[in-house]
């Protein structure tokens, strides 16, 4: 797999994802896991297809894609909410 960053903007993403986490979960202290999840991506534009997406986020892995695949079923009419949520 190759880095989920591409070099030229993996400090930028860093500190911009330092950025959020903070606002969004304040001030940790080590070993804590955040309450609030995040995704950023950021592709060049005319080159996102056959191009590159650059990936960070705040959480492991397949949560993260999990809530990617909730969003997409969401956004493209695919997610209906289940009838029997509790009270």
């Amino acid at each position: 797999m190759t880095d989920p960053i591409q070099k030229e903007y993996r400090q930028a993403m860093n500190g911009i994802a330092r950025w959020i986490d903070q606002r969004l979960n304040g001030r940790r202290k080590a070993g804590l896991k955040p309450k609030v999840g995040f995704i950023l991506l950021t592709a060049e534009f005319g080159k996102i297809e056959g191009g590159r997406v650059n990936y960070i986020s705040n959480g492991e892995r397949e949560d993260m894609i999990a809530m990617l695949r909730e969003y997409l079923a969401r956004v493209e009419g695919r997610y209906a909410e289940p009838t029997n949520r509790p009270q």
